[in-house]
């Protein structure tokens, strides 16, 4: 167990080291730069701004003082907030970020595993074709549509929540239920899949011959190593949802990561993106991480010493 987690520890801290590496050069090739924004600037107040943040070096020098200073723990000063860390920026923007990624993934998990196993124990009829269908809208319509739709239908028209901000309960509905439909949707139709598949396996139909109640089948034989798949990918989507979507964010004008990292690319800040970046790696690869080990939890049969 031990060698197992010392080891995915290494690829963890090398996956994240690499995504910094890639992010940094091809940031550096955009066109552009954090200054200008289409302005003139003095060639002398120029060089200033370069000297500041370091940029007047050559590449492979501010790529070794940016690691530098991360092993630190220090992401660098935002280019365009005056006076702003990238870390007290993501101090501020994350709890937000989090708070709506948490309801929106246990939004998709509960819903989706609920009918994704109430599906497969009505295979072809109504139940089963209403999330068939549910979860086809769900999958196929990007989140900042739904985002859109209900904050037309039910901000503007119907006038049941608000159209943006965040802060009381009625601000958090319209932008959870927009992020996790999509995440319920996929997460249905992989329970779905799964429960049929575990209901015709041989040990449940040896579970139904020793009399044993339907609802300890369910919940004791099919649930357990049905939602296995589902553990699989639970780990990135989750991870997804707790940094926020930057459009949904940025549709109900909510001050969390999103609208941050959308800003930081438009105006090529360069230790925003990598603050964000790195960031949202770290979570991503930790998320991930912590997935492996849950699933060999759920499924004794899995050795994660091998």
């Amino acid at each position: 167990m031990l060698k197992y987690t010392l080891k995915r520890g290494v690829i963890a801290v090398l996956t994240v080291w690499v995504i910094i590496t890639i992010t940094f050069f091809l940031m550096h090739s955009i066109p552009g730069d954090p200054f200008t924004d289409g302005k003139k600037i003095p060639p002398q107040i120029m060089k200033n701004l370069e000297a500041k943040y370091g940029l007047d070096k050559p590449l492979i020098v501010q790529y070794g003082t940016y690691m530098k200073n991360l092993l630190k723990g220090d992401l660098g000063d935002s280019m365009k907030y005056e006076n702003r860390s990238v870390g007290n920026i993501l101090s501020e923007g994350f709890p937000v970020s989090a708070k709506l990624g948490l309801l929106a993934a246990t939004l998709g998990v509960v819903v989706g595993v609920s009918c994704g196993v109430i599906a497969s124990l009505n295979r072809g009829k109504l139940p089963d074709y209403l999330v068939i269908i549910t979860a086809v809208i769900g999958v196929s319509v990007p989140n900042f549509v739904f985002a859109a739709l209900f904050q037309y239908w039910f901000g503007a028209y119907l006038k049941w929540f608000p159209v943006g901000r965040w802060g009381t309960l009625s601000h958090y509905v319209l932008p959870v239920v927009a992020l996790g439909l999509s995440m319920t949707a996929y997460i249905a139709r992989m329970m779905r899949t799964s429960m049929l598949d575990v209901l015709g396996q041989d040990y449940v139909k040896t579970a139904k011959a020793k009399g044993l109640s339907k609802g300890s089948i369910i919940f004791k034989h099919t649930i357990r190593n049905a939602i296995l798949p589902v553990i699989t990918i639970l780990g990135v989507m989750i991870a997804s949802v707790l940094i926020g979507s930057f459009v949904v964010e940025n549709i109900f004008i909510i001050p969390g990561i999103g609208k941050h990292y959308v800003q930081s690319i438009q105006q090529n800040d360069y230790t925003l993106i990598l603050g964000t970046t790195t960031f949202y790696a770290t979570i991503l690869v930790f998320m991930m991480y912590i997935i492996d080990l849950l699933y060999g939890l759920v499924d004794p049969r899995i050795r994660l010493d091998q």
